[in-house]
């Protein structure tokens, strides 16, 4: 049988389309791995251009401007759409493909101009970022189905954690021997290659149609559709309760994020290769953390695996505001990586399990938002505590935010539910 013949009957069985799927969503976690170990130095880069905090801070406050004006337009057109892979696999290769023209920018500009010229490149991929955080939860929600999702995505970010590991610690070691800027320059157009891996993989995902958006749905404005769409937060549904509560964490978890590069350097001093290893450790525990979360949910559920990440993800701004050393990093890296990947698998299923499946999009769409509208506020009033008070105030303030959601977590009761834990299929 010929080999096209052979793929076309393939792709008619669904046990091949499944085993297709499963390869392709691990395969893709490969090539996103590798851009996210060189992503993980874009903020250390700028500093090293002589960006302000507040410049720094702008990596994570522009894509949630952008987020907070469309996501939800960006909800209602993907609801309408016939099959949602498409929307996944072409923005996400776009905003790979942004850190190569970062990596060349250097070779045209001066260190100056070029970090204004990498945060205008991050702003314009914005957009397309904006549609991969709605699509991603969608699609891969659809790929696996309830009862697989989460040992899906175990295996997918235990495999991207791995890969990003093992990328932060080449980079970390290589970057030391080179000269700057060139030695970032050639790390930002390498990642070329993890982006067209996963762009090969992620589009060849097959995922059932969107069912048909009711004429209530179509037949509505822009304006009371948005409307329609903040009024779901005022409902005490299991939905609302999870929005809520997420949000005032992410204000903590957005807060220190862009601290955490500029102490390392400004504050501890620390080396390219301090810097590869913390963020090696953080990436390198994964591989083991999503099995024992995956299998603790199995036994007993997320609302236990939540509770207890959430208030572990409070020590580590709080540990890296106490401690003058760069060693420990490591440690508390370790630990922020182990918790924070229970937080991902949790997250993830309960926003999927408290969404309408009929409008899931939308639903998912509404969280980005609030997601957005934290990942704005909270960086730039992050970088401005540090400009006026030191980065150990600011870094114990970012605790602060994280300990309030943590608590909200648990008094609104969000994952509680009288259904017994699904039995996972494992293929």
């Amino acid at each position: 049988m010929p080999i096209l013949s052979r793929w076309r009957t393939r792709r008619s069985q669904p046990a091949d389309i499944q085993k297709q799927n499963v390869q392709s969503v691990l395969i893709d976690g490969i090539g996103v791995g590798i851009v996210t170990g060189v992503s993980t130095f874009l903020g250390v880069f700028l500093t090293r251009l002589g960006a302000s905090p507040f410049l720094v801070g702008l990596l994570t406050s522009l894509p949630a401007l952008t987020g907070m004006f469309l996501t939800i337009p960006l909800g209602r057109f993907l609801e309408r759409q016939r099959n949602m892979a498409p929307w996944y696999s072409w923005p996400r290769a776009m905003v790979q493909g942004s850190f190569v023209l970062m990596g060349l920018t250097p070779f045209f500009l001066s260190q100056e101009i070029t970090a204004y010229a990498i945060v205008v490149i991050w702003a314009l991929v914005t957009i397309p970022q904006a549609i991969v955080n709605i699509t991603f939860t969608v699609v891969m929600g659809a790929v696996a189905g309830p009862r697989q999702r989460q040992y899906l995505m175990s295996r997918r970010w235990s495999i991207l954690g791995a890969t990003t590991a093992i990328t932060v610690a080449a980079i970390g070691a290589f970057l030391d021997n080179v000269a700057f800027p060139l030695n970032y320059q050639i790390v930002f157009i390498s990642s070329c290659v993890g982006g067209m891996l996963s762009f090969l993989f992620s589009r060849r995902l097959t995922i059932p149609d969107n069912p048909p958006p009711t004429d209530a749905v179509t037949q509505q404005s822009l304006g009371a559709y948005l409307a329609d769409m903040l009024s779901v937060l005022r409902d005490p549904t299991p939905f609302s309760r999870f929005v809520i509560s997420a949000f005032v964490f992410n204000l903590g978890m957005m807060m220190a994020l862009p601290l955490f590069p500029l102490y390392w350097v400004r504050q501890l001093n620390a080396s390219d290769f301090w810097i590869g290893l913390i963020n090696t450790t953080n990436n390198g525990v994964l591989l083991i953390a999503y099995f024992i979360w995956t299998a603790l949910t199995r036994r007993k559920g997320n609302v236990l695996v939540l509770r207890i990440c959430v208030f572990g993800l409070v020590l580590y701004p709080l540990l890296t505001a106490l401690t003058p050393r760069v060693e420990p990093l490591v440690f508390y890296a370790a630990l922020a990586g182990i918790f924070g990947a229970g937080l991902n698998l949790v997250l993830f299923d309960i926003s999927l399990a408290t969404a309408p499946s009929e409008r899931t999009a939308s639903y998912i769409a509404l969280y980005q938002l609030t997601t957005y509208v934290a990942t704005l506020i909270a960086p730039l009033v992050g970088t401005l505590l540090a400009d006026l008070f030191g980065y150990t105030l600011a870094l114990l303030t970012g605790a602060a935010l994280r300990l309030a959601g943590a608590i909200l977590f648990v008094w609104l009761q969000v994952g509680v539910t009288t259904e017994r834990p699904r039995a996972v299929q494992v293929t």
